[in-house]
């Protein structure tokens, strides 16, 4: 379903000290950082649904990406109703994704998931 929120990002300046509290709070199962390079510790909440802690991100905020179809015609209809939307970005295997604002300034991410994504 297009508009499905997907993922969560959650900027973390304590990646450990973040994973405490979301665990505690939800129960989640966060798993361990991507890499050494790439503290990014992802976990599900859903079938379909998931995030991250990013422990390299910006604290204070959430980013969310909502699923497309067609994230190309979604990043048009985004412009074209008055929002921005950067260009779409691969996630190697997993899919595309780009950036976005809507009218009031408000950030969001789009998601098309697409494994031949290079």
């Amino acid at each position: 379903m297009p508009g499905k929120l997907v993922h969560v990002e959650i900027g973390a300046a304590d990646a450990d000290r973040a994973q405490g509290f979301w665990s505690g709070v939800f129960g989640w199962e966060v798993g361990p950082p991507m890499s050494p390079e790439m503290d990014y510790r992802m976990f599900q909440t859903a079938e379909d649904q998931g995030g991250a802690i990013s422990g390299a991100d910006t604290p204070g905020h959430l980013r969310v990406y909502f699923d497309t179809d067609d994230i190309d015609a979604t990043i048009a209809k985004v412009r074209e109703l008055g929002g921005e939307a950067e260009e779409k970005s691969p996630v190697q295997g997993y899919g595309w994704f780009a950036g976005c604002r809507d009218t009031e300034g408000n950030a969001f991410s789009l998601w098309q998931s697409d494994q031949s994504a290079a």
